[in-house]
């Protein structure tokens, strides 16, 4: 709208919108654009896709042909994508570009097969071992084992206890499966060490047998160990309320990691699935340490180990409902509550009781306070 004053027409807004062109603010980007920086890399990543698929459909004809044989389709796909990737692909390619890669290449090794029947092909340079704990975890047992037969891995091990349902003949069996079954109910804790201590791979993927688990999800874990981390934690943080809504559990396992001189891991911990270890870490901090999550993982931290949290699994709405886990102060809270003391306590034995903090004098204690 325009009004009239001293003889000239002025407009009523400050400014003008030209028609057909969006207002922009200085230094914000288009909706729908990308950095230039950004968009080169998803060129990038796309041109490999592209060069995967055409590189897996290659491997296959060749295996039709009778070029390549011993091994089983997946095998054949996983020996070649590695080396394929290995000459064609960056050191440090983004988990989510990687991701999409791999699966461009077993859909053109598929070519007009069922891709869902291969494996997900993956650049790793060690042997993987999967453990997954179960009691009376029938109706959901066989999905987790179903994501977990789409992975490259080396070995399968259930450790069922205390199961009294059809637990143990609900798995479809192969022939990297190792089942460990025990009568009397062990807790997921004590599961993972037994699985753990009998396990033979480079990198220890750990996940339960009542939360099924997307095997690309799976994925981010083994490739972060591979490249060089020694734990892999579940990075929980963007499924929790902010610190004052958050629950003594939550509250003490960031109060854990604070203390340890690791705040940016928040309230990560060995405790959430699914988690991956080295054979390094297990090594440095043994299988019986797995007995209590808190605990390895304060001691992993005051070794030196790398410690990160490189995906986001939602395992806090998905959490199976028990007896025993619901309502404030419960059973399974106070154990684990129990364990964060524990594991302070070890760390002190090893740092003294103010593990890294320096005791200042008096004096400046006095400054400090005074703001001097």
């Amino acid at each position: 709208m325009k009004t009239r004053k001293s003889g000239k027409f002025i407009s009523s807004k400050k400014t003008r919108k030209r028609p057909g062109r969006p207002k922009i603010r200085f230094g914000a980007r288009r909706k729908g654009k990308t950095s230039r920086a950004a968009g080169a890399g998803q060129w990038k990543w796309k041109h490999l896709e592209l060069a995967a698929a055409k590189a897996g459909a290659g491997v296959a004809l060749a295996a039709a042909e009778g070029s390549v044989s011993g091994l089983s389709s997946s095998e054949q796909m996983q020996q070649s994508f590695q080396g394929w990737y290995k000459e064609n692909a960056p050191d440090d390619l983004p988990f989510p570009a990687l991701l999409q890669i791999a699966l461009a290449y077993r859909g053109g090794f598929a070519a007009k097969g069922d891709p869902s029947k291969l494996w997900i092909p993956l650049p790793l340079q060690g042997q993987a071992t999967a453990i997954v704990t179960a009691s009376n975890e029938e109706t959901t047992l066989p999905a987790v084992v179903t994501e977990l037969q789409k992975l490259p891995l080396h070995e399968i091990i259930i450790v069922l206890n205390g199961c009294s349902d059809g637990s143990f003949t609900a798995v479809r069996r192969d022939s990297k499966m190792m089942i460990l079954s025990f009568p009397d109910r062990l807790g997921h804790d004590v599961g993972r060490a037994v699985g753990a201590a009998a396990a033979s791979g480079d990198t220890l993927l750990f996940t339960d047998g009542d939360i099924c688990v997307a095997a690309e999800d799976l994925a981010a874990f083994l490739l972060a160990v591979d490249r060089g981390s020694d734990l892999a934690l579940n990075d929980i943080s963007p499924y929790l309320p902010p610190f004052p809504q958050q629950d003594e559990v939550s509250r003490c396992k960031s109060f854990l990691n604070l203390a340890l001189g690791r705040p940016d891991l928040k309230a990560n911990s060995l405790t959430a699935v699914p988690h991956a270890l080295s054979r390094r870490a297990l090594t440095v901090l043994s299988p019986h340490a797995l007995i209590v999550p808190p605990k390895a993982q304060a001691l992993a931290l005051a070794s030196g180990l790398s410690v990160n949290a490189p995906h986001s699994v939602d395992v806090v709405r998905k959490n199976r409902i028990r007896g025993g886990n619901t309502g404030t102060g419960n059973a399974v809270a106070g154990l684990i509550l129990g364990d964060h003391v524990e594991a302070l306590g070890e760390v002190m034995k090893m740092e003294g009781v103010r593990l890294r903090y320096t005791t200042l004098p008096r004096s400046e204690l006095a400054k400090v306070r005074n703001a001097l």
